[in-house]
């Protein structure tokens, strides 16, 4: 298998090929660049190879240097979210930020996987909501919606807080996720029980209803037309309704990943094992989002209400680990090959 292993993995698509030495790719030149996390992560230098072998010459870019001596570049990969997220209030990060956009400016022939400005939408959570929310009309057939929401604000004292959550139809127990996306601190969250927990939130964040869902949560990822649900540990379930328990803070990063190992996670071992979601709402679920978003390399996390069986969305992430997807690199390639031959049959017709 490419690039990261996990084990448990349910697929949309079989294994495709793609193109060799003489193939159209050849001869094609594909800049990235990612954090230093996100290459070690995703193994990139091995994806690096995997494009040689196959005639497709893949470059690391440098934005700390002047891009156009680099290039030039048939398409660009990136997740610049660090970058963004950081040159609000950091003036280095601002000029990586300025480097890469004047490139793209000056070379509007130049593909990125993806937009900026379709990926920025997802680096804010109360904009990510609003975009969920839309699925629980757009998919109301397949059974498909998303958890009762609420954008609390800097400065939003608790009584409001406390009548909002009632307006809004949020039911205890509550989860509490920061406005920002992305970064380490994106990860830290809490579980709230009671109106009187609230005033453990610091806002901005959101709150959403929590769902019991049999502490399994499912990643779908997603590169161009293909797809892929891979199981996860989660969050076990919880009584609802308010109670006098203490809020719960935790990192979803503990309780998520394959080896997590976490009294949160720990189920009673007399709960019934759902079904997983069906492949087929899973495929209507990518297509509107692929629509919705305009990206092509995004992620989304789905749970099973254990009490409606509803496929439920709690997030979508910006260019995933990709953990668990067998032949990533494989599909990643092939939509590389696909985006630049439509893009090439465009330019002559």
């Amino acid at each position: 298998m490419n690039g990261p292993e996990l084990s448990v993995c349910l697929c949309a698509h079989s294994a495709t090929g793609v193109p060799n030495t003489h193939g159209r790719m050849s001869g094609r030149r594909v800049g990235f660049w990612f954090s230093d996390k996100k290459r070690r992560r995703m193994n990139l230098d091995a994806f690096v190879q995997f494009c040689a072998d196959r005639g497709v010459e893949v470059v690391e870019i440098d934005l700390t240097q002047p891009l156009g001596p680099q290039g030039p570049f048939d398409i660009i990969i990136h997740k610049l979210s660090d970058v963004i997220v950081e040159a609000e209030h950091n003036s280095q990060s601002q000029q990586l930020l300025d480097n890469f956009q004047s490139y793209v400016s000056a070379h509007p022939d130049t593909i990125l996987l993806d937009p900026l400005p379709a990926m920025t939408q997802l680096l804010d959570r109360f904009a990510s909501c609003q975009k969920m929310s839309q699925l629980n009309s757009s998919l109301r057939d397949w059974h498909i919606c998303t958890p009762p929401y609420l954008e609390v604000h800097s400065g939003s004292e608790l009584s409001s807080i406390q009548q909002a959550v009632i307006t809004q139809g949020l039911t205890f127990p509550l989860i509490c996720k920061t406005r920002v996306a992305h970064g380490s601190y994106s990860h830290e969250m809490c579980l709230l029980f009671s109106a009187a927990s609230l005033a453990d939130i610091h806002p901005p964040c959101v709150l959403q209803s929590f769902v019991n869902h049999g502490a399994v949560l499912y990643k779908v990822y997603v590169v161009g037309d293909k797809h892929c649900c891979v199981e996860r540990p989660s969050i076990k379930n919880f009584p609802s309704g308010p109670c006098d328990r203490k809020t719960i803070f935790f990192n979803s990063h503990q309780v998520s990943k394959p080896e997590s190992n976490s009294d949160l996670t720990s189920l009673d071992e007399q709960m019934v094992a759902l079904p997983p979601p069906s492949s087929d709402a899973v495929a209507a679920l990518v297509k509107e989002l692929r629509a919705q978003l305009g990206l092509a390399l995004f992620g989304v996390d789905v749970i099973v209400n254990i009490s409606t069986h509803t496929l439920t969305v709690i997030d979508i992430n910006i260019f995933p680990g990709y953990e668990g997807m067998p032949q990533f690199f494989s599909s990643l390639l092939s939509h590389i090959q696909s985006v630049l031959d439509q893009h090439a049959s465009a330019g002559s017709s």
